[in-house]
C-alpha cells in the first residue's frame, strides 16, 4: 500500500532555494517511476517531475527547467526534488506521487498520493 509522507515544504523569499523529500512508508519501493506535482491557489494540479526507477531519465514542466532536479534514493525510499532560484510563481502546495500508469503528465495517471507540503516564496 503506497504511503507517501511529503517533507520540506516552507516559507522562502524569491531567489532562494528549497529541497522537498518523500518517503514510500507503506512498501518496499516500487520499480516504478515517481514524481512531484503542484496545486496553486484556484488552479488545477499540475505536473512538475518525475523519474524513472533507475534515476535513468528525468522529466520537467517547462516552467521549472534549469531550476529544479528531481533525484531518488531507492535504498532510503525517498525521492527528492531540489529547487532552486525560486520564484513567486512556484508558490503552491506540492504532493509526491506513486504509481503511475499512463501519461506522466496527467494528475488522473498517478495512483498514489502523499497528503503535500506547502511552498510559500515571496517577492
Amino acid at each position: 500500500q503506497v504511503q507517501l509522507v511529503e517533507s520540506g515544504g516552507g516559507l522562502v523569499q524569491a531567489g532562494e532555494s528549497l529541497t522537498l523529500s518523500c518517503v514510500d512508508s507503506g512498501r518496499t519501493f516500487s520499480s516504478d517511476p515517481m514524481g512531484w506535482f503542484r496545486q496553486a491557489p484556484g488552479k488545477e494540479r499540475e505536473f512538475v517531475a518525475a523519474i524513472t526507477w533507475t534515476g535513468s531519465s528525468t522529466f520537467y514542466t517547462d516552467s521549472v527547467k534549469g531550476r529544479f532536479t528531481i533525484s531518488r534514493d531507492n535504498a532510503k525510499n525517498t525521492v527528492y526534488l531540489q529547487m532552486n532560484n525560486l520564484k513567486p510563481e512556484d508558490t503552491a502546495v506540492y504532493y509526491c506521487a506513486a504509481d503511475p500508469e499512463g501519461d506522466y503528465y496527467m494528475p488522473t495517471a498517478w495512483g498514489g498520493w502523499g497528503q503535500g507540503t506547502q511552498v510559500t516564496v515571496s517577492s
